[in-house]
């Protein structure tokens, strides 16, 4: 198994060939990456067989930015009948497993074989738990099907809790029908992506105030507010009513990249389009002046060179804190709600 496969957004297979084989450099891995344009996937094809197990072991997941999804294994060709005898043997030298995914490409085509994994996954999973190799156990790794096609899969696994937390990174959240806008999304998706669920109720509670810069209508917003906060929504533009109704929203016309708050409020969060710079210095600003203590700020993206532009402003705003002598976690992922853009979290110690 010499084969680390990457799911990923269609358009960043570069990004995620730059992040996958910084990554293996810095574990002194050996080998190299590949992906075609617009192919939603990217393999890192080590030299040793044991590196894509090295490669997992010394990388945390959560961590990466691009990647939606990844997997160690290698390719399978399937006949056009009885595949699950072929996957049975082909999984001879792989361990037991306590999940089964099945996965398909963010892609047409991909699309396309959703219902063909839905169909199949039911026998595939009868079959491999009569054989042994499929038991009820968390603990135990994940076996990862991505089909490419009906006859070509990959057969790859992944460690239990270093992998996504959806099959194919692809969140399964539903749009609130009140939600002034579909943006409400991606921050919902990023406290899903940062914040465990058990701190939910700790982290994201009701009694907290929070700041939405650049917020009208207010798809941010919202969020907050379904969680009880105190809102204070910055924005010329208007926000839906329905917002303002709920007696938690306080609007107030600003230029979002001078307000500040008085007193220093519990949540910052910002979906301005401006450029990655001006948005990273806002990040510094507020995290570093104690204006806020959790912050969620989405950077749009330049055309070129995206994956190094995204390192080296995260390495700016790290070296701002260390500077300022304070303790800042520093998170950063493209989300599947994200389009040109990587979100950040940034949480102060």
């Amino acid at each position: 198994m010499k084969t680390l496969f990457l799911h990923c957004r269609p358009g960043f297979e570069g990004e995620v060939c730059s992040e996958i084989a910084e990554q293996a450099a810095r574990l002194d891995v050996p080998g190299y990456a590949k992906a075609k344009p617009a192919s939603a996937c990217a393999e890192f094809i080590c030299h040793d067989s044991d590196g894509p197990a090295r490669l997992m072991r010394g990388v945390r997941f959560q961590d990466l930015i691009f990647p939606r999804q990844w997997a160690r294994g290698r390719f399978v060709e399937l006949p056009e009948t009885d595949r699950i005898s072929v996957l049975l043997a082909q999984l001879a030298d792989y361990p037991v497993f306590g999940s089964l995914w099945l996965e398909v490409l963010d892609t047409n085509d991909g699309k396309e074989l959703s219902n063909f994994c839905k169909k199949f996954e039911a026998p595939l999973r009868k079959a491999l738990l009569a054989a042994g190799k499929l038991k009820d156990d968390a603990a135990l790794p994940c076996l990862l099907l991505t089909f490419k096609s009906g006859r070509e899969v990959f057969l790859g696994m992944a460690e239990a809790g270093n992998l996504a937390m959806w099959p194919m990174g692809i969140p399964r959240l539903k749009f609130p029908r009140e939600a002034p806008s579909r943006s409400t999304l991606k921050l919902e998706e990023a406290w899903h992506h940062f914040i465990p669920r058990a701190q939910w109720d700790e982290r994201l509670s009701s009694d907290m105030t929070g700041v939405d810069l650049g917020a009208a209508p207010g798809g941010w917003t919202y969020q907050l507010v379904r969680r009880g906060m105190l809102v204070t929504a910055i924005d010329n533009g208007p926000m839906a009513e329905s917002l303002m109704d709920t007696g938690l929203v306080t609007h107030l016309m600003a230029d979002g990249f001078t307000y500040k708050p008085k007193p220093p409020v519990d949540w910052m969060v910002c979906d301005i389009v401006e450029k990655p710079a001006r948005n990273a210095a806002l990040l510094e600003t507020w995290l570093g002046e104690g204006l806020c203590r959790e912050a969620v700020v989405n950077l749009k993206l330049p055309m070129k060179q995206r994956y190094a532009e995204v390192r080296r402003l995260l390495e700016r705003i790290a070296d701002g804190f260390k500077a300022r002598g304070i303790k800042v976690s520093i998170g950063c992922k493209q989300l599947y709600h994200d389009r040109e853009e990587v979100t950040c979290h940034l949480r102060r110690l």
